[in-house]
């Protein structure tokens, strides 16, 4: 069945307090209620993309207590799905509830497509509605879905406060914009997340986790995250939790506000030890960017840590759509300049995607030979380097005498650029450490990992170009293809990757990349996107050949049902 409401307190699509002004008009859902409920014809395709998959890693070496901390941490993450949903979909109950009234033979995939979607718009088509007419908002439940130019120029200001990471934008009682705290609009869930977190400290044996679980506790209740970041950075427990308001992907019109999401995981000491030494590199690949010494940043922590775990749970922002393999957080450059960030990868999930959709994908659109290059560890590794390519280059900057930071700068267009910067660096940073001699990687890296590579891009580009990372993985490929280190053989219905011209290339792209981001040129990056993220006709004819290979996984939990 379909569990929207959780513990949450919807009225209208809107949580308030009641000590608040309720909102105006805004908060009513009328438009709900009109027009009919078309449904896209090729729904049952759509929802064959999505491959139901366990994720049930084996918890024997854990033991009663740790389990039992798992149980709360798992408890105070079915909150932040709570909270995600009504971030993600404005009318979000209202919505819900016509879907009664879909014919019974429909009802259950249109049912699983909305809970797979967080709503009735599909992630991976540009967010268009796969049942009934209506729009999606570019800024989710964010802001009021209906502000005018002027008021989009006033969140736009910095000066006006409403551009805060931790704010929902919502009409007073008379009709003005004004921004309420998470802590506040969401405080019956947060208090509640808060009281399980602190019930996990109480129990668990770990000083670390401990520490963390209370200070983000603290943090749902003040809207100050920094400590209880510096705290998950300190982090390290055999269980671990990434928990909270991180990414800002969720806001397409100004990518200010940051979703709720969480990952409870189960972490592998001897994994992460061994790659604990990439993160003494991060200094020489910083110091070694194709861009010019003004525009690097020594100052960003080297700490960066490296965790592989396996995921237990996950929920909200992460569980919508398309699944996430690894992240790198935090996001906030404070924290980053302080310890760097934590890079996580999360294992079972990258096995799942790699043996059940890129080995496909590869073998139907990359050249045969390249084909049987791609190999699970260049994924790992590129997943791994992309994160840590996520914690080089620049991040605050001053412009015109005020400080700043690229996030802010480049506004909407932050998130796609910024991953298509991870995607292309991280291989940059494989090739420019193995060229140094630094003796990583076998010899055949640079075969396997081209070849990985361009099987990835087919992956990411699958999520949608509407979305950052197919959009990124577009502006990859189009790239490439107009640099002439990736050809296509129109017979064969195959590309290949010319060795003598990606590494260049590469090297080309994070250059253009970066200083578009070291400049925070918003005009530039408007540009860079309209030019390559593109569905390019040779892009369509390798999507096309792909047909019937899963898109993504449908991660099930049996441990704990939803």
């Amino acid at each position: 069945s379909l569990v929207l409401l959780g513990g949450c307190s919807f009225r209208g699509g809107s949580t308030m307090n009641e000590s608040q002004d309720p909102p105006a008009v805004d908060a009513l859902c009328a438009w709900v209620a009109y027009g009919d409920l078309p449904i896209v014809p090729d729904l049952q395709e759509r929802l064959d993309g999505y491959v139901p998959t366990e994720l049930s890693p084996d918890l024997g070496h854990l033991d009663e207590t740790q389990r039992a901390v798992l149980d709360k941490l798992v408890e105070a993450s079915r909150i932040m799905n709570d909270l995600f949903r009504e971030q993600a979909t404005p009318c979000l109950e209202e919505l819900a509830a016509r879907l009664e009234d879909v014919p019974t033979d429909a009802r259950a995939g249109v049912q699983r497509y909305f809970r797979i979607n967080y709503g009735p718009w599909d992630r991976r088509f540009d967010r268009e509605p796969f049942i009934g007419n209506w729009d999606h908002p570019e800024g989710a439940n964010f802001y009021p879905t209906d502000l005018t130019a002027e008021e989009e120029a006033l969140i736009a200001d910095p000066a006006n406060g409403l551009d805060g990471l931790f704010t929902m934008i919502r009409r007073n009682a008379s009709g003005g914009l004004v921004a309420v705290p998470y802590s506040e609009y969401f405080r019956d869930g947060l208090e509640r997340a808060a009281g399980l977190l602190r019930e996990a400290a109480d129990l668990t044996g770990n000083a670390s986790l401990a520490t963390f679980l209370r200070s983000r506790a603290d943090a749902f209740l003040s809207d100050d995250y920094f400590q209880s970041d510096m705290d998950w950075m300190d982090l390290d427990s055999t269980v671990e939790i990434t928990i909270g308001p991180y990414e800002i992907y969720e806001d397409n019109l100004f990518g200010f506000k940051a979703a709720f999401e969480s990952f409870v995981t189960v972490t592998d000491p001897g994994e992460s030890e061994r790659l604990a030494t990439f993160k003494d590199e991060l200094p020489w690949l910083e110091a070694n960017l194709p861009i010019p010494d003004q525009h690097k940043n020594p100052n960003r922590g080297a700490e960066s840590p490296i965790r592989v775990a396996d995921e237990v749970y996950s929920a909200g922002d992460t569980r919508a759509g398309i699944q996430t393999i690894a992240f790198n957080l935090p996001n906030d450059e404070r924290v980053r300049e302080a310890k760097g960030s934590k890079k996580v990868l999360l294992r079972n999930v990258m096995k799942a995607k790699f043996d059940q959709i890129l080995v496909p994908i590869a073998n139907a659109v990359v050249n045969g030979e390249q084909a049987q290059l791609c190999t699970a560890e260049s994924f790992f590794l590129h997943t791994l380097w992309h994160e840590m390519s996520h914690g080089l280059g620049p991040g605050k900057l001053v412009m015109d005498g005020r400080e700043t930071e690229v996030r802010l700068e480049l506004k909407d267009t932050y998130s796609a650029m910024e991953e298509a910067k991870a995607d292309a660096m991280g291989e940059w940073a494989i090739f420019a450490l193995t060229r140094a001699g630094r003796d990583y990687f076998p010899d055949t890296i640079f075969a396997e990992q081209t070849a990985t590579y361009l099987a990835g891009l087919f992956r990411s580009v699958r999520f949608g170009i509407g979305e950052a990372h197919g959009q990124a993985n577009a502006m990859q490929f189009n790239y490439l293809m107009e640099k002439g280190a990736l050809t296509w053989d129109e017979a064969a219905g195959t590309f290949a990757l010319d060795p003598a011209a990606i590494e260049k290339a590469i090297e080309a792209m994070v250059h253009d990349i970066t200083m578009i981001q070291a400049e925070g040129d918003y005009d530039a990056a408007v540009a860079f996107i309209d030019r390559y993220a593109v569905m390019a006709p040779e892009l369509e004819a390798g999507l096309a050949k792909l047909a019937g290979i899963p898109v993504d996984v449908e991660p099930l939990f049996p441990r704990y049902e939803d």
